[in-house]
């Protein structure tokens, strides 16, 4: 019954790092059933974010499920989403974050590789998309009823965000080297063009949610800044970074204070700064 009015959270995948603090803060400071995947070593991926907050923490170990998924099988996608229905019959998404990427570096048109683009774009466009349309029948429409948390979580600080009762929030990951009007430098050729197409896909799957659910739902790209993490490994030297935990922190409050109304930032790329990032 507590999950069925308070929804329920997913993060696709929650392994490592921006994806993992999103899972990190999400099941330290909600109570919120949190629905996460991982490609491998699913039970590790548990135990590490169950070993990142306080297991008893709001029933932490209880409200955490880890599912393998690869989002270039969409076969795993389904299996995922079918267990989830089966756990939650009657319950709604009320937060999604997907963050699937990987990064294959072009600096000229010479470098490009048939094999390793096209895993940019199954991985960086398609992942997202995949996820979007197993993801999207658990969204509130129209007529669902309005979240509520228990009087225990609306009574606290929760890091400076709440997740609002009014609407449920679909975010997926963009960059900014995908913006076609901020790209002045060239070079990054897959990654570039894989990740553009998520900016498109925020605003189209937001079209689709504000005709289906008037409001009762949205979509938003993210940025997350540069944060130091594997994924950047490369880069690390000589630059400043954020922290995963930072990074997450910072996107979920400007998630959370974000309305529905078609001015207030629906449908677009947000860093995590609360600026837009133009496509």
């Amino acid at each position: 019954m507590e999950a069925l009015r308070c929804g329920f959270a997913i993060v696709a995948p929650a392994s490592r790092g921006l994806g993992f603090a999103f899972a990190q803060q999400l099941l330290a400071h909600t109570s919120l059933p949190i629905v996460a995947t991982a490609r491998t070593n699913c039970d590790q991926v548990r135990c590490r974010l169950l070993e990142s907050v306080k297991a008893e923490h709001f029933n932490a170990e209880r409200r955490l499920r880890v599912f393998k998924v690869d989002v270039t099988d969409e076969s795993t996608i389904s299996e995922m989403t079918s267990a989830t229905r089966e756990m939650y019959p009657e319950t709604l998404l009320r937060l999604a974050i997907t963050v699937p990427g990987i990064l294959h570096v072009e600096k000229s048109p010479s470098q490009i590789d048939a094999e390793y683009s096209l895993r940019s774009f199954q991985v960086n466009a398609l992942g997202p998309m995949l996820l979007m349309k197993h993801l999207s029948s658990f969204l509130p429409t129209a007529s669902s009823p309005p979240f509520q948390d228990s009087e225990e979580v609306s009574g606290q600080d929760s890091s400076q965000w709440r997740l609002p009762e009014s609407h449920a929030i679909y975010a997926m990951m963009a960059a900014r080297v995908g913006s076609v009007s901020d790209n002045t430098s060239g070079g990054w050729y897959s990654y570039r063009a894989s990740k553009a197409s998520v900016f498109q896909l925020a605003k189209t799957f937001d079209l689709y949610l504000q005709s289906q659910s008037r409001e009762r739902a949205m979509a938003v790209a993210m940025h997350p800044g540069t944060v130091h993490t594997d994924f950047t490994k490369d880069y690390w030297d000589g630059r400043s970074m954020l922290q995963p935990e930072e990074s997450a922190t910072l996107l979920l409050k400007l998630l959370c204070s974000m309305g529905t109304g078609p001015k207030e930032g629906r449908g677009r790329c947000w860093d995590w700064n609360g600026k837009e990032v133009m496509p």
